[in-house]
């Protein structure tokens, strides 16, 4: 895996996206920083609140190619909390997704049960999908795009097989393919496959399509998950 990271100028205007996505991207994140600053504040405040430490949580991940950029999130835990437990989790579903047993293989990719790092206050963000807002900045800066993969953990990409390595063929999104189709009801085999799908077929309708079917989803995880 090449280990880079994105000079601030590599991709601000168009990096490796065309040129109707890059615009895309740059309108639709800026408009929407505006609008939701208010509720920036607001969370921010809440975060504060809930428990000490930044609001922010900051992560290295792997986007295009198989750079490192830092993505930003809302934190949701306890400042400091072992991030063993999510590797050790995430291990467990990439070694079974390439089990035999096709049990273990289409294993879901549900979150983890009563995780004690997570707040209360963090549990609605996640639900919610507020806490992936801060990731308009990844968007505006052009390390991510608004339609992608998600982007993984670099402890994550060290388990992967060759063929898992197509979804760094194209920018990590906000949301994408795998997002709309069933998220956390699929396996993380299933996630590489839709995320190889949308590189190879990318286009501004399926982009769009995939935009105004994300509310829905978002909605859909907020009143079903636990």
């Amino acid at each position: 895996m090449v280990r880079a990271t994105f000079h601030p100028f590599e991709t601000f205007f168009l990096g490796a996206a065309p040129l109707w996505k890059r615009s895309i991207d740059l309108i639709g994140s800026a408009v929407l920083l505006i609008l939701t600053f208010p509720l920036f504040l607001i969370v921010a405040a809440a975060i504060k609140l809930a428990s000490p430490g930044p609001v922010f949580f900051r992560q290295e991940r792997v986007g295009l190619g198989g750079r490192r950029f830092v993505l930003l999130k809302f934190r949701t835990m306890e400042n400091g909390a072992d991030e063993n437990i999510h590797k050790d989790y995430l291990v467990s579903l990439i070694r079974d997704s390439s089990a035999r047993d096709r049990n273990h293989a289409n294993k879901p990719m549900v979150k983890i049960e009563d995780d004690p790092r997570i707040t209360p206050f963090g549990r609605f963000l996640r639900k919610s999908c507020i806490d992936e807002l801060p990731q308009l900045i990844n968007v505006l800066r052009g390390e991510m795009s608004l339609v992608g993969p998600r982007p993984p953990i670099p402890y994550e990409v060290e388990k992967y097989s060759l063929w898992h390595s197509g979804r760094f063929d194209i920018l990590p999104g906000m949301t994408g393919l795998w997002q709309v189709s069933g998220k956390n009801a699929l396996s993380f085999a299933e996630m590489v496959r839709l995320d190889i799908a949308y590189a190879n077929l990318r286009s501004l309708r399926l982009d769009l399509k995939i935009l105004a079917k994300t509310p829905w989803a978002v909605l859909c995880q907020f009143f079903h998950s636990n």
